[in-house]
């Protein structure tokens, strides 16, 4: 059951503190948080599509 819970506790964190998040990493590294999403989708997909194929 945890293993239900905490993913969705997690993610709706994120999604409540997604501005507050990124300024911090706009201040701190100078990069958006679009682009470490897009690219961590990306990857996902990657893996996915590799492990569907092996």
């Amino acid at each position: 059951m945890i293993k239900f819970i905490l993913p969705a506790v997690i993610l709706i964190l994120i999604i409540i503190f997604w501005e507050k998040i990124n300024e911090f990493l706009l201040s701190k590294f100078k990069i958006k948080l679009n682009y470490i999403a897009i690219i961590i989708l990306v990857l996902i997909l990657v893996v996915l599509s590799l492990l569907l194929y092996f």
